[in-house]
């Protein structure tokens, strides 16, 4: 009688959790690419009754890096969300996925306020740079060749896609000007 209360309730539990992952519409394992947002701009649309407004939807356009099988990319991308965008933070990044391969990026970001794993989701129209990634350099935005950003991303053991979102051992913040090593290290 144990052996069988058992294995309904592991049963149970296991139907719970799927539920919550089908019901949270987001399965982190659908979405492999990363995506680093730099800048963006935005016009807010609200929707009015007479005693209050609500955010409807924003839209507006900005620059990224898209971590995909291994090598960054710049990407310039316009958006339109029910959300507002917001800029990654540090090195860190945000789940995505192809919703139309090399044009529409959706990415995941964490619901303000919201219990852990709740995400919102945003569709990015992108258009690939050749060959260059953004950094951020003595606060200013700058491009750099892929194949650079690539090896200083070997040399600090930075691999968003696999969860290394912290580089190890990164050049202190005040970057030397022209120097990739130092310049991606800054905080981006």
């Amino acid at each position: 009688m144990r052996r069988v209360l058992s294995c309904c309730m592991g049963a149970l539990v296991a139907c719970l959790l799927f539920s919550t992952v089908a019901l949270a519409g987001h399965n982190p394992v659908d979405y492999p690419l990363r995506v680093h947002i730099f800048m963006f701009s935005g016009y807010s649309h609200y929707y009015r009754t007479r005693s209050s407004s609500s955010l409807d939807a924003v839209d507006g356009e900005g620059r990224a890096n898209l971590y995909q099988n291994g090598q960054p990319r710049g990407v310039d991308f316009a958006y339109h969300c029910g959300v507002r965008l917001r800029v990654s933070p540090g090195f860190e990044t945000y789940m995505a996925k192809w919703k139309k391969q090399d044009r529409v990026l959706e990415i995941l970001m964490p619901k303000l306020g919201g219990k852990p794993g709740d995400m919102d989701s945003c569709e990015l129209n992108v258009t690939a740079k050749e060959d260059t990634v953004y950094i951020r350099q003595n606060g200013l935005m700058n491009e750099t060749p892929a194949a650079k950003y690539k090896a200083w991303m070997d040399a600090h053991q930075y691999d968003p896609e696999h969860g290394k979102n912290n580089p190890v051992n990164p050049p202190p913040a005040q970057p030397v000007s022209g120097q990739v090593g130092s310049v991606a290290g800054s905080t981006h």
